[in-house]
């Protein structure tokens, strides 16, 4: 199969979304998830008329025939019923929050009156406004209307809403049941210390960490470069999870069997092998029962440019998150890239004088040196059609440290 472009890659990828269904969770356990349903006004907000400061609630037409001494008839907490006036030369002495009766219009600040002997008064110098320092019933939201629309990344603010409108529960987008597999026998696990000719497995635990994100608890597992262990493996796997998230055995190696082995199980292949670096050997298939197999290369920084260029907008699109997949931002310096190959170079990420997002890109040392990705903010796509790309040019960014 011709190796094929980044652009085509990702409408492949993206003609292959996914729809997981919906469930309903408890707002305690909601951060984070995806939200699949409006959430709307109980009622009126604010529900009743209500007091924005401490002070004293009038008629305004008391204060307009030249009453500026009010009785205190009582004070009213937030929390309490109205209080009612019998008299225009009464006032209440209210609190923020609280409820404003009917025939109460007009709110005075403690800073703007003086309060002697159960006796409020205006000084003249004050000047009094009608309706001042009252949040009217109704001018946030009317009931029924939309506070929170659906698809959007359920926040600490969005559960407080919930709360404030009683729903306990929401309804969330169901995420796919995910397994994230590594290979390769020069891989051991990260509590050991290896022999000098063998590494520690580091892909496995950062893609279940940026899942994490997403609230996906995804399994992992490792096999050795064993063509019948990885096809017992992934068939074994088809039969339980939605996902398969591998890294390594995909490129022309003596002992990359990934490619192999899932045509041996019948996974369809859709693409093998993009125009880009890093990351030039993913390969991309899906099952009989529309599995989606997401094969990234072995190398940690094509692993994870992959898992932030595809799987994660694949993601956000199957759970249809309202979010924009990428930015931009303007190259700070000069970079000479002949391959005629999509160039994703590792960015650090800043803002201009004129509030521009900017990227500084980072000298590595090749898809292998994933040291750099702790103090660098994103990926920044350098389109293949070009081998000089010029500080001050505006080009596509993928973050992945935020």
């Amino acid at each position: 199969m011709e190796m094929i472009t980044v652009q085509q890659a990702e409408d492949i990828i993206l003609t292959h979304l996914l729809d997981y269904g919906i469930e309903v969770v408890s707002y305690e356990t909601a951060t984070g998830r995806v939200l699949a349903e409006d959430i709307c006004a109980d009622r009126d907000l604010p529900p009743f008329d209500r007091s924005t400061v401490d002070g004293i609630a009038i008629r305004y037409n008391a204060y307009e025939r030249g009453i500026t001494t009010f009785s205190i008839k009582a004070v009213q907490p937030a929390g309490t019923a109205a209080i009612t006036l019998t008299s225009d030369n009464e006032c209440v002495e209210i609190m923020t929050g609280a409820v404003i009766e009917n025939s109460l219009d007009t709110v005075i600040r403690y800073e703007d009156i003086a309060i002697v002997n159960g006796m409020a008064t205006i000084p003249q110098h004050i000047a009094i406004k009608r309706g001042q320092n009252i949040h009217l019933k109704g001018k946030d939201k009317l009931k029924g209307q939309i506070l929170v629309q659906a698809d959007h990344v359920i926040t600490p603010a969005i559960v407080g809403i919930a709360a404030s409108v009683g729903k306990t529960t929401l309804s969330v987008r169901k995420t796919p049941k995910v397994i994230i597999i590594s290979t390769g026998d020069e891989m051991v696990s990260p509590d050991i210390e290896p022999n000098s000719y063998q590494l520690r497995r580091s892909n496995g635990i950062t893609i279940a960490s940026a899942l994490n994100k997403y609230k996906i608890q995804a399994d992992l597992l490792h096999i050795n470069d064993d063509i019948a262990a990885i096809k017992r493996t992934l068939s074994a796997c088809l039969e339980k999870y939605d996902v398969l998230l591998i890294t390594g055995g995909v490129s022309m190696g003596r002992f990359d069997y990934l490619p192999q082995a899932c045509k041996d199980l019948g996974i369809e292949r859709l693409f093998h092998k993009i125009k880009q670096k890093p990351g030039m050997p993913f390969w991309f298939g899906k099952s009989q029962n529309q599995q989606l197999v997401f094969a990234f290369p072995g190398n940690p920084v094509s692993a994870f440019m992959c898992l932030n260029r595809y799987f994660i907008p694949w993601l956000k699109k199957s759970l249809k998150i309202s979010e924009s997949l990428f930015q931009y931002a303007i190259l700070q310096q000069n970079i000479s890239f002949p391959p005629a190959l999509q160039y994703f170079a590792q960015v650090k990420l800043g803002i201009s004088e004129q509030g521009k997002c900017t990227a500084a890109p980072v000298n590595t040392n090749g898809s292998g040196d994933f040291s750099h990705l702790a103090d660098t903010d994103a990926f920044i796509e350098l389109p293949l059609e070009k081998d000089i790309f010029r500080q001050g040019e505006v080009y596509k960014i993928w973050k992945y440290n935020d």
